[in-house]
């Protein structure tokens, strides 16, 4: 059995996503395991980790075995690395990438790919002309219960689509009286921040990996904090929206609504919750779990009292789905089909064009919150 190492140089490496789902969770359990299998090959990771801080790198350069720089043109020029991975900064991507691809990297990119749909195509007509490969970091689809999810619409459980719901989010602290759990980058147009241009790539991926394409959008947007508090405790005006309420028509004429938001109080099962509705059944997922109501389960509701509570627990009256498990962590899902990708030819599903498309989809909400009517998404395309 033939080894392969790939040299991957990690930009944004000490950043929470990078160092804990990508490096820790990912990149060092493929090593640690003699390497990815590839028909008859294997796959080893070697790390270079790259930033600027010099301390933080070097330790988790330690814990993790890994090499580390802070001098990223050394890094490009170096022939052994052949992988460039982004994970830092959103408004620092389009430069990086532009940089990684003269090197003659592979690019593999944390979303969003680029700040819009036009940066993107940039970015993958440079790709092309060099040969090179790319992808894009597309997790949400392999977390336990959306696989769950995704497997029931394969098997054609629902029937024909009636519509479906996303909620996501949770109250971020503007740091007056509790420090923001968020940097305050999200909160600035400047730096690539917003709501939309944050989680709106994921939910398309998500939306049109399970159910299809989508048509079409409408959508309002709103600021709950108009200021906030950053990291050093000075005060600064967000000029982003941090809630966004979208109704999405499918192209098979199904319609469905996602609420997200940085400035809501949980009262619902998980921080991401994804229902969809059909005319053979209904499916509920969180993060990890999800549950079905089929016809035969669903109860003939025919009214409510205004007198009393009927202390009906509706909830009960749906049926768990099994773990068909272990589940991988989602982002060693991502680095194993785009290493595949790049050493033996393997389908790369999450490629540069679709992380393109995750931007479009933010677009069109952007554009249609800023006209007031229903943005199609085949004019952004």
């Amino acid at each position: 059995m033939a080894v392969t190492t790939i040299g991957i140089i990690l930009h944004g490496a000490t950043g929470r996503i990078c160092s804990t789902q990508h490096i820790a969770n990912a990149l060092v359990p493929i090593r640690e395991e003699g390497g990815l299998a590839a028909g008859n090959d294997r796959i080893v990771p070697r790390l270079m980790l790259a930033g600027r801080n010099a301390e933080k790198l070097a330790a988790l350069a330690k814990t993790y075995d890994a090499e580390w720089t802070v001098n990223l043109d050394a890094a490009l020029s170096d022939r052994e690395f052949s992988v460039f991975f982004d994970a830092a900064a959103t408004h620092q991507r389009q430069a990086v990438l532009e940089k990684a691809i003269a090197a003659g990297k592979h690019i593999y990119s944390e979303k969003p790919v680029a700040r819009s749909a036009a940066d993107g195509h940039k970015l993958l007509q440079a790709i092309q002309g060099r040969g090179l490969k790319a992808g894009a970091v597309e997790d949400k689809l392999y977390l336990p219960g959306l696989v769950k999810l995704s497997r029931l619409a394969a098997s054609d459980f629902f029937g024909r689509i009636a519509g479906f719901r996303i909620e996501f989010g949770w109250w971020v602290f503007d740091g007056t009286e509790v420090p923001a759990q968020r940097p305050s980058w999200n909160y600035r147009r400047a730096d690539g921040g917003g709501l939309v241009l944050d989680m709106f790539p994921h939910w398309r991926y998500m939306i049109e990996g399970i159910l299809g394409r989508m048509r079409r959008v409408t959508a309002q947007l709103s600021t709950a904090a108009p200021e906030r508090i950053d990291e050093r405790g000075v005060q600064y005006k967000v000029d982003v929206e941090d809630t966004a309420s979208v109704l999405v028509e499918l192209e098979n004429g199904a319609t469905g609504t996602i609420f997200s938001s940085w400035a809501t109080r949980l009262r619902r099962d998980d921080l991401l919750t994804f229902q969809i509705d059909g005319s053979k059944g209904s499916a509920f997922a969180g993060l990890h779990r999800c549950w079905t109501q089929t016809n035969a389960q669903t109860p003939q509701t025919a009214h409510f009292s205004i007198a009393k509570d009927l202390g009906i627990d509706y909830r009960s009256q749906w049926s768990e789905v099994a773990d068909a498990g272990p589940f991988k962590n989602p982002y060693r899902v991502g680095w194993e089909d785009f290493l595949r990708h790049i050493a033996a030819g393997a389908l790369l599903k999450a490629d540069f064009a679709a992380g393109i498309r995750d931007v479009q989809f933010a677009e069109a909400v952007y554009r249609s919150a800023k006209e007031g009517t229903w943005t199609n998404l085949a004019e952004l395309s």
